[in-house]
């Protein structure tokens, strides 16, 4: 049963990517694609990748969903224009499964068993004082990636933000939202927040040692506070607002700093000193977690587009 699941599960997948690739309308295509990374968020359950399925649910098919479906939005209908030539498609065809037979060879050319750090990390992971492995990675192991990581999110949202006209700046991201009172909208955003909020909070914390951390935790948050400026309860702050700014660099500022101790207490930038690594894994999600749920929400808005007072 479970083969058949599996087998069933790699032809729906293959199918979305398909269609994804071929759809002529983009709408039609970025529904597939919510539709894949869902389905894809099945398959790395099926892997017992429990941590990367959160994040695909989270990121991958959620998060960039609406990035995508906001994007097709403010694109429009695209003007008719040339269509492309019988050449060019199967110029383009062949160099996709060129791309697909080199990416094959690389992964069948891997030696048996296949290089892996796991068993460093498996050795020193106790030196982190957490049990999730992917904590430990990303905060300890990795931890300039992550650093550039929650940076690069940052300067997403500026680039996002300098799209705006300078005659909305510094106003309000997107356009003010409504909903009947009684309608379902309107009942979600009273009923959810709420629940997501539990949920996404235990997520955040339970990510020290176990599957969850601060990015599925904050995708969870940013979820639901949209849910409430779509129905109109709430609104998106003003972009030049000093404390949206303040919380903003906190997190990339704390974690700078946290690097910084390290260099004195562990000799080395980012280092973290064994008897007190996993205070300082915490204090680091603690002071990202707000960041991250503040450009998660204010991406999807895109820039300031309304003047306020």
């Amino acid at each position: 049963m479970t083969m058949l699941f599996d087998a069933a599960l790699v032809v729906v997948l293959l199918g979305l990517a398909a269609w994804v690739v071929l759809a002529r309308n983009a709408f039609a295509a970025v529904a597939a694609f919510i539709a894949y990374g869902l389905l894809l968020t099945l398959a790395w359950l099926q892997l017992h990748g429990i941590d990367i399925a959160l994040t695909e649910a989270a990121i991958g098919g959620g998060l960039t969903g609406a990035l995508l479906i906001g994007a097709v939005t403010r694109l429009g209908t695209a003007p008719p224009g040339a269509q492309p030539t019988t050449m060019t498609l199967a110029l383009a065809a062949l160099a996709a499964a060129a791309t697909t037979a080199i990416l094959a060879a690389c992964v069948l050319a891997l030696p048996d068993p296949a290089p892996t750090l796991a068993p460093l990390v498996a050795d020193n992971i106790a030196s982190t004082g957490v049990d999730n492995a992917i904590t430990a990675v990303l905060l300890a192991f990795r931890s300039m990636d992550t650093l550039l990581e929650a940076i690069v999110l940052l300067f997403a949202l500026v680039g996002a933000w300098s799209l705006g006209a300078d005659s909305a700046w510094p106003g309000r991201p997107g356009f003010a939202q409504s909903a009947p009172p009684n309608g379902i909208l309107a009942y979600l955003a009273r009923i959810l927040p709420p629940i997501g909020l539990v949920i996404g909070i235990y997520i955040f914390w339970t990510g020290a040692d176990n599957p969850g951390g601060k990015f599925q935790g904050a995708t969870i948050l940013a979820a639901m506070w949209l849910l409430t400026m779509a129905a109109g309860l709430t609104d998106a702050p003003r972009v030049g607002s000093r404390w949206l700014r303040a919380a903003l660099v906190a997190g990339p500022l704390g974690f700078i700093v946290a690097g910084v101790l390290g260099s004195f207490s562990a000799g080395a930038f980012l280092a973290l000193p064994a008897d007190h690594a996993k205070p300082m894994i915490l204090a680091i999600e603690i002071a990202l977690m707000p960041t991250l749920t503040l450009i998660l929400a204010l991406l999807i808005p895109g820039p300031p587009q309304r003047v306020t007072p």
